[in-house]
């Protein structure tokens, strides 16, 4: 048998006895324009309901975040283990000659041998889309500022195919002697032997590590979305929010960031599908390459050139402060900062845990990979946490741990500004 609920205000609305008392047993907060300042206090708006396509581009964006942004460095160390070893098993162990191992196997015509043209298909649409929405629509500071690591990674490509080639031409010789260059050998139908340099591992892994590094801006896009909507909260209802990273942006970048994410999000999850899918085909024909073609010698060095190449531009010279280009995923605000971390005990007497902290104790980073991390921090000290929020046991905890939080985020803005003018 079904009961009467009960009222959720009973007392809110006329007294009890008056003609207009059934009007109190209601189930909801009222609105409108009686609603007093103290009832509104903390409240903040919703995210829109999420559709089923939604959810389904979501979950295959996830499934490529986790393909492309494996562990870097890890990846870099397969590299060239698998260069090594599986080329001194291809040179000393015969495989069964497939049609992978022929030189005009589709694969090869198509893709590897203009390897370098696929990747730019795709880099540089999302380099320009991805800098220029987090750059508010700043063409020019776009154009500064990011778009020359393509002109620096094509650069690169076609230096080090060029050595390879000039390398190979002057410490070779021809099978037949009377022949002094490449071209006049091979055109008489003869063999060149020197020592060619993989232009096909190198273009294979230079080109796959840059497709990493350049996707890194889809890290935490979503959370732009939530960003505008909490900001457009704080201006309209004349809250200063010390956290916000668009707190800083004037209301004429305001409107293009809302603008740009809203209508160059789907080009750019769909370029970021694409560029996973290629970066795991540069794995695979990379793969074959080790096993069919070249020496071992050759293979690693060629191997070593382009990590050493990727090593010197995306983790020396872009994150380098004051030098340009900038790091992929900078712009004129910081959606990929730091995730905040809460190290207090669950007990109400916040002082000691607050204490505890200011000595730095802890700290909260973000890994080259995406992923937050925490350090020196003990699991029974940090504070529970229900779907990523923090769970105050009393009003005085939450005062304390805001506080404490802005106090921080503050201390890391000096700190980073007197870097900057160090620099």
């Amino acid at each position: 048998m079904a009961t009467k609920r009960r009222p959720l205000r009973p007392n809110l609305g006329a007294t009890a006895g008056s003609p207009s008392s059934s009007g109190s047993n209601m189930n909801f907060r009222p609105g409108g324009p009686d609603i007093t300042r103290s009832e509104a206090r903390g409240t903040r708006p919703t995210a829109a309901p999420t559709s089923i396509r939604e959810i389904l581009v979501m979950g295959v964006i996830h499934l490529c975040k986790k393909t492309i942004f494996f562990n870097t460095d890890l990846k870099v160390a397969l590299y060239l283990g698998s260069l090594f070893v599986i080329s001194v098993i291809g040179d000393f162990v015969p495989f069964p000659k497939t049609y992978f191992a022929r030189s005009d196997n589709l694969f090869n015509q198509y893709f590897v041998k203009i390897g370098w043209g696929w990747t730019l298909l795709f880099v540089v649409p999302f380099l320009v889309l991805s800098a220029y929405t987090i750059t508010c629509g700043d063409h020019k500071r776009m154009l500064r500022h990011h778009f020359p690591r393509i002109v620096i990674a094509t650069f690169f490509w076609y230096f080090w195919t060029k050595m390879f080639n000039v390398v190979e031409n002057s410490y070779g010789r021809c099978t037949t002697k009377g022949y002094a260059s490449k071209s006049s050998c091979l055109k008489a139908g003869h063999l060149w032997k020197g020592f060619d340099i993989s232009g096909h591992a190198f273009i294979l892994i230079h080109s796959s590590l840059v497709l990493i590094e350049e996707a890194r801006p889809i890290i935490r896009w979503e959370t732009i979305k939530e960003h505008i909507r909490n900001e457009r909260h704080n201006r309209s209802t004349a809250e200063n929010s010390g956290t916000n990273p668009l707190r800083t942006l004037n209301e004429e970048q305001m409107r293009s960031l809302q603008f740009l994410y809203k209508r160059l999000t789907p080009i750019i999850r769909t370029l970021f599908i694409g560029m996973a899918a290629l970066q795991l085909l540069w794995d695979i024909m990379l793969v074959g390459t080790m096993l069919y073609y070249h020496r071992m010698i050759e293979k690693v060095i060629s191997g070593i050139i382009a990590i050493l190449t990727w090593y010197f531009t995306y983790r020396f010279w872009y994150p380098t402060p004051g030098l340009l280009p900038e790091a992929p995923g900078n712009g004129s605000f910081s959606y990929q900062r730091e995730i905040p971390t809460f190290p207090f005990k669950r007990p109400s007497h916040l002082t000691t845990g607050a204490a505890s902290t200011g000595s730095g104790s802890s700290s909260s980073r973000t890994n080259v990979n995406g992923k937050a991390a925490t350090t020196g921090v003990p699991r029974d000290q940090q504070m529970p946490t229900f779907m990523g929020m923090p769970l105050f046991t009393s009003p005085k905890a939450a005062t304390a741990a805001a506080n404490l939080l802005m106090t921080e985020q503050q201390k890391r803005e000096r700190d980073r500004e007197q870097q900057t003018l160090e620099s």
